[in-house]
């Protein structure tokens, strides 16, 4: 009876043992997991960052790399505001400086314009007082995109000569006459539009294909050749 005991509680011990056991080591796997996840997330950022390099590059006339670009993270994000702003977790250190492009997988974010060593400030596309090049991209008709401060899903697209063929559902993309962007990245999408005060110009809601309450990997454009042309047309 002593000895069936016995075996009954080394029954026991041996059951939460392997239990314990099984316990540590599923949360091992899922520790291992999460950061084999992590790795290969970092790694398909910086396939994507070469691709979209290449593509940004292949758009050039120069013969010389025109633009480099790194990734890097959000880690804040403001779109509540009249005047919004991101920071993003690479600086000086990483050779970023202001005035470089902020784009997602999905299109246009903003503008750097404050730098530390290992932080910046973006101008968020969600700013009043950020005015960028755009166009139709199924012609080289373009204006000034100026967010109104309303809604922070759609902005606005003016001054486009009233003879531009617009139709509802046209994409929008950044401009040629910018020193900052690449011809041709995504903005967003026609939902309407209407002639102005004057009826020289047509007005276009935009609705953005970025949701800017949503971002965390971004990637950081850098134009090689703006000082240049910033001097040239001083």
């Amino acid at each position: 009876m002593i000895f069936s005991n016995s075996s009954y509680h080394n029954s026991l011990v041996l059951n939460s043992t392997n239990s314990i056991t099984a316990k540590v080591y599923n949360s091992s796997n899922s520790i291992t997991s999460y950061f084999n996840l992590r790795n290969e997330n970092n790694e398909l950022l910086k396939e994507n960052t070469i691709l979209k390099e290449i593509i940004f590059n292949s758009k050039s006339n120069y013969d010389s790399l025109k633009y480099n670009v790194f990734d890097s993270k959000i880690i804040k994000n403001s779109y509540s505001f009249n005047n919004n702003y991101l920071t993003i977790d690479k600086g000086l250190n990483d050779s970023i400086n202001d005035d470089m492009g902020v784009v997602s997988n999905k299109g246009v974010v903003g503008i750097t314009d404050r730098v530390s060593k290992s932080y910046s400030r973006v101008i968020s596309i969600l700013n009043t007082k950020l005015n960028l090049n755009a166009k139709l991209k199924k012609s080289n008709h373009f204006g000034v995109l100026n967010w109104d401060g309303m809604n922070y899903t759609s902005i606005q697209l003016k001054d486009l000569p009233k003879q531009s063929p617009v139709s509802i559902g046209d994409t929008i993309v950044t401009g040629g006459n910018s020193f900052i962007f690449p011809e041709g990245i995504l903005i967003g999408e026609v939902s309407s539009y209407k002639l102005d005060e004057t009826q020289n110009y047509i007005e276009i809601e935009v609705d953005l294909f970025n949701d800017m309450t949503d971002l965390k990997n971004v990637y950081i454009i850098k134009n090689n050749h703006l000082e240049e042309l910033k001097e040239l047309n001083e």
